[in-house]
């Protein structure tokens, strides 16, 4: 201990008995008070608390992957909707944090990513692409705010990864007829044939409002700007496409023949132009 150090060491009595005591400045600023019975275990507290703090302050400067991760998804919660958060946190828990979330983000290189990568070539492409979106985007993110000085992801590329998705087979006519067939005079009828004839997808279907059906109009079609989805088991309806609310827009092919007679007060279908090779319909109602 130098001269400096012994100058700032002091006695106090505490409860009837002696302390060796001193101060040292913590990270914050204030100054932590230290006490011992003797010099040598004053000493040994001083060399504790400073390797301590200085820990800390690493810490702070070059978190870990795991502490990092957590805080940018905590970022993103402000800006995406809750299911989108969800998928978010199992890709970052299983394929970032599991494999590498002890490391410091300063200490993370190219191969060490790569190697991680290698459980999530044998998902799906879709997976193995978002999994390098997500690490591109959190080191991205990091770099931008000095956590770290250089981006271990600059080189990394999202294409060859993944098992490729096998091409669907879409429904023959004869399985459409089938289809309908099956479901007609049922409460999924209307449902089946929204999805049949105009293309919109489950969670496009049970949005749909008749604020987004227009039906008079030379060519009826019908806009997407909603979409269903659930939350802990419910269901919510959320404004906004995926697409930020850029309304789109499914018109059938029309043909000479126009609308039939619209019903009164109830969803029905109506057959209102022919294809090629089928019929086509949309829903029509007053």
């Amino acid at each position: 201990m130098n001269r400096k150090q012994t100058k700032q060491i002091g006695t106090v009595v505490l409860n009837g008995m002696e302390y060796y005591r001193t101060r040292i400045k913590g990270s914050d600023g204030k100054r932590i008070a230290l006490y011992a019975r003797t010099i040598a275990e004053l000493e040994e507290k001083i060399e504790e608390t400073r390797e301590q703090l200085l820990n800390n302050t690493f810490r702070r400067a070059s978190p870990t992957v795991k502490e990092y991760c957590e805080k940018w998804l905590l970022m993103q919660s402000a800006n995406v909707r809750q299911t989108t958060l969800t998928d978010y946190t199992s890709k970052v828990k299983n394929y970032i944090i599991k494999p590498f979330g002890d490391m410091y983000m300063s200490d993370v290189t190219l191969d060490d990513i790569r190697m991680a990568l290698i459980p999530v070539s044998k998902k799906s492409a879709s997976v193995y692409k978002s999994v390098n979106i997500l690490l591109k985007c959190i080191f991205t993110s990091a770099k931008e705010s000095k956590v770290i000085n250089s981006n271990p992801t600059l080189n990394l590329s999202t294409k060859g990864g993944g098992i490729p998705q096998e091409d669907r087979e879409p429904l023959t006519d004869e399985q459409v007829d089938k289809l309908l067939n099956t479901v007609k005079d049922l409460p999924p009828y209307v449902f089946v044939m929204i999805g049949l004839y105009a293309g919109l997808r489950r969670e496009d279907i049970l949005a749909l409002k008749w604020d987004s059906v227009f039906l008079d109009t030379e060519t009826p079609y019908l806009t997407v700007c909603r979409a269903w989805h659930t939350e802990h088991n419910r269901p919510v309806i959320l404004d906004g496409t995926e697409n930020n609310c850029r309304s789109q827009r499914y018109t059938p092919p029309l043909l000479p023949g126009g609308m039939p007679e619209r019903s009164k007060g109830e969803i029905q279908i109506g057959i209102c132009c022919i294809k090629p090779r089928g019929k086509s319909a949309i829903i029509y109602a007053v």
